[in-house]
């Protein structure tokens, strides 16, 4: 049985936690808002003490084949595209292990003709060097594609089914591989298969009602944790923001229903790990801090080469998702000079929380939070082994 058998008895069928979980988000339980925010902090701090592990995201390419109507790397939008050669991104992990960064997640649309496997497993061998932990989030692959990843050292697999509603899954993914739901709603099973030691799944809030949607997620979150019970798991609550395309969010979910959100998961999953990105503003994230979230982004760019500039001078335009012209490539001034209608956008969404990373860290250490840049299991390990010999 897959998780997709317990999505469709999911509205018939529910475990005692989920009830719970559903109670816990229901409108009426609004009012006691409050405790559940003293008990999901209490609950935060009892299984993970006071600290919080930072991650960057470094983007790759936002090349894609897919049509989703919320993204900004869609490939119908006219925007200026790359993808990064191994220096450039060698060039990218520096800037970002100099920061501090020891965990990395390579981010790529979806193109096979730019972001291979083969690319994938090279970038992941040269990078092991500068980061102990990297995690992909790209495309849907096979269990033996996977498998190639994780030997040359990827932990962790990063999977958003975007929404869980079927009806509206279809309206907003119109083309390319991403339109099979069934197909990326299987995927953390075929990385968990692969040897990811880490897997991380999420809705992306705003595209349907989000109670039906936050519920399918626990559903996926309970599903995992038995299924996959030798993976960490992980969830994130990305919301909708700003890109290219300029799709409004149908169903928003408001600041004080995320709040109601985190600490329904943290209490339904005492050990669950909670990631918060930069898509929310610096306020909001501080406050959702002490109530469940145990990961987060600092300082990060949604496009490839926003850390450095590399691969300026080698974007190029994509229509339909064709490259323009066989390939033909030019600097962001070159192209936008032939007077071509475009949008000079290369992010795949706007970021919110605008803060440096060593913002971020001072901000938690105000807080009376630790930040932790590393990978502890890696660290842990060698003192481990030697303890037990």
């Amino acid at each position: 049985m897959s998780f997709a058998d317990t999505l469709i008895r999911l509205p018939r069928v529910k475990s005692p936690l989920l009830e719970r979980f559903e109670r816990l988000i229901s409108a009426s339980e609004t009012r006691h808002l409050e405790a559940m925010a003293v008990q999901s902090r209490q609950i935060t701090l009892r299984h993970f003490g006071r600290t919080i592990r930072l991650f960057a995201p470094l983007y790759v390419s936002n090349e894609c084949v897919n049509n989703c109507a919320y993204c900004g790397f869609s490939r119908d939008n006219h925007i200026l595209r790359v993808t990064l050669n191994l220096p450039q991104v060698l060039a990218e992990a520096r800037h970002l292990a100099d920061q501090g960064f020891r965990h990395l997640l390579l981010v790529s649309g979806e193109q096979s003709r730019f972001v291979s496997v083969e690319y994938l497993r090279d970038l992941t061998r040269a990078l092991r060097s500068l980061m102990p932990s990297i995690s992909l989030e790209v495309g849907p692959m096979e269990t033996d594609e996977y498998r190639r990843v994780v030997e040359a050292g990827a932990e962790g697999l990063v999977a958003y089914q975007e929404t869980y509603h079927r009806e509206m899954y279809a309206q907003v993914h119109t083309h390319g591989p991403k339109k099979d739901f069934d197909w990326r709603l299987e995927t953390p099973e075929r990385a968990a298969a692969a040897g990811f030691k880490r897997l991380g799944i999420g809705a992306l809030f705003g595209l349907a009602p989000w109670r039906e949607e936050a519920l399918a997620l626990a559903a996926h979150a309970e599903y995992l944790l038995r299924e996959c019970w030798k993976c960490q798991i992980t969830v994130s609550l990305p919301r909708l923001r700003p890109a290219a395309g300029s799709y409004e969010p149908r169903h928003p979910l408001g600041d004080r229903e995320l709040v109601q959100l985190v600490c329904a998961l943290r209490i339904c999953f005492p050990t669950l790990g909670i990631v918060l990105s930069t898509r929310e503003p610096a306020a909001l994230r501080d406050g959702l801090i002490p109530l469940g979230v145990t990961m987060i982004s600092a300082g990060s760019h949604t496009e490839p080469g926003g850390y450095t500039g590399a691969g300026r001078d080698q974007v190029h335009v994509t229509v339909g998702g064709r490259v323009r012209m066989d390939g033909e490539r030019g600097t962001v001034e070159t192209i936008k000079s032939e007077g071509q209608s475009l949008t000079p956008a290369e992010e795949q969404f706007a970021v919110a929380d605008l803060r440096s990373p060593d913002e971020m860290a001072r901000r938690l250490r105000e807080m009376g939070y630790e930040p932790v840049w590393k990978d502890w299991d890696a660290v842990l390990a060698p003192g481990m082994a030697e303890a037990l010999s």
